[in-house]
């Protein structure tokens, strides 16, 4: 007898951040499902089930995991950090569900918080006008494919925010970005970098395009960079549609 399998964005750690229905189904999961560092956010009185804890680098058998033991008939959470389905769990339980012989489990996707949104709102409104997410990461696709998008993105007029900016050994793919926006963006152009957006040890630093290289980033910032629309207040930035009054 089928289970029921719900990939649950969990926002970006705090658990003021959990959405209503995020609480609700991570309280009646019989198994929590998800990367240790993610489990570790949700405490015992909020989520009771048992739990399976596993490394970073491991998503598709953290899939494969859950999606096994819905199938099997048990109520299991597939956790994600920010929102499942941006960067998270959703598009690799999906695609093992699609891969199966047998009936599959009921699946239910929750939508989170994500990285973009919490920076944005830490930051004042620089997401109010087009923007576009791009991750640096280039451990899933071609150096290549990643240089040529962070190229394309950087010369349009739009917000950019990257996730994944940086890890230790892994530096090359922020230095290209800062040397691509920096050469294709007015230097003057207002960004800032958010690090464990509302979360303990939380930090905020807004510069500029001339000051991006100045940054120290990891895989818990997020760098917004933003357009000719955007709009630097003391720390606040916004974006607008139309003129400013500036």
């Amino acid at each position: 007898m089928s289970g029921r399998l719900t990939v649950v964005g969990i926002g970006p750690g705090s658990v003021e951040q959990l959405t209503i229905a995020a609480r609700a189904e991570l309280g009646a999961a019989e198994l929590l499902v998800g990367y240790a560092a993610y489990l570790s956010q949700i405490p015992v009185e909020v989520a009771g089930g048992r739990r399976e804890a596993y490394a970073l680098g491991d998503e598709r058998p953290r899939a494969r995991r859950a999606v096994a033991a819905a199938a099997a008939g048990e109520r299991v959470a597939l956790v994600s950090s920010g929102d499942a389905g941006i960067y998270g769990m959703a598009a690799l339980a999906l695609d093992e569900i699609a891969g199966m012989a047998g009936d599959a489990p009921d699946l239910v996707v929750l939508p989170g918080v994500t990285a973009a949104s919490a920076a944005g709102a830490l930051l004042g409104a620089p997401l109010a006008v087009d923007f576009a997410c791009l991750s640096l990461s280039d451990l899933l696709l071609p150096r290549a494919e990643l240089m040529a998008k962070i190229e394309a993105l950087a010369g349009v007029d739009i917000v950019l925010v990257l996730y994944n900016p940086a890890s230790a050994s892994r530096r090359e793919p922020w230095r290209a970005a800062v040397a691509a926006i920096q050469r294709l963006r007015p230097p003057t152009t207002p960004a800032a970098a958010v690090r464990r957006a509302f979360r303990e040890g939380q930090e905020i630093r807004v510069t500029d395009v001339a000051g991006l290289s100045a940054l120290e980033v990891d895989m818990e910032t997020v760098v917004v960079v933003g357009s000719s629309r955007t709009r630097r207040h003391r720390d606040w930035l916004y974006s607008v549609r139309e003129e400013s009054r500036a």
